[in-house]
């Protein structure tokens, strides 16, 4: 079972990089979670640019999340918001709207800030676009809320609640993976 884990934030240090490790580490047998990391390479959204060939870090996004079994997004929050990197990405991917790779494909999104609730309104907001474009959306969120501590230096999450909701979580979503899969 392949999940693809895309960190909404694009800082070297991010917790939400971290947060996706932790999920594969959290990761039940048999999930194996792959981090798509060039989130940073997306040009603007832009129609004009999908009359040609499509830019290739667009491309390699859209590949992988056809790849996937299911998708696992993490994102932070800017200023009680989804980052605008992580919208822009999944406006390329939705596209064409009508057999984009997201489409029917399980999706659950987690998120870390530095902030007290873990950018839930993010989280919110993430899920509600997924669901939009037509992917299957877990109706679950995990928070990570002051991130800054919640994190061992080799990048382990700390709190074993945390990390036993973030197993769970996975398992979840891998499990609606597998449903589909037989259908």
């Amino acid at each position: 079972m392949r999940v693809l884990g895309i960190a909404g934030s694009v800082r070297r240090d991010s917790h939400n990089r971290k947060l996706l490790r932790a999920a594969a580490a959290a990761s039940p047998s048999g999930v194996e979670l792959e981090l798509w990391d060039r989130l940073a390479e997306l040009p603007h959204f832009d129609e004009d640019l999908e009359q040609g060939p499509v830019p290739a870090a667009v491309q390699d996004l859209r590949d992988a999340v056809a790849r996937a079994d299911a998708v696992l997004i993490a994102t932070p929050e800017y200023n009680a918001g989804v980052p605008g990197v992580l919208k822009n990405a999944l406006d390329w991917i939705s596209r064409p709207f009508a057999t984009h790779p997201l489409r029917d494909k399980p999706v659950a999104v987690i998120g870390a800030s530095t902030g007290l609730f873990g950018a839930v309104w993010a989280q919110a907001e993430v899920r509600r676009v997924a669901a939009h474009i037509g992917a299957r959306v877990l109706d679950r969120e995990l928070p990570i809320g002051l991130a800054d501590g919640a994190f061992s230096p080799d990048g382990a999450l700390t709190d074993a609640d945390q990390v036993a909701a973030l197993s769970v979580l996975l398992e979840e979503l891998a499990g609606h993976a597998r449903v589909l899969e037989q259908a």
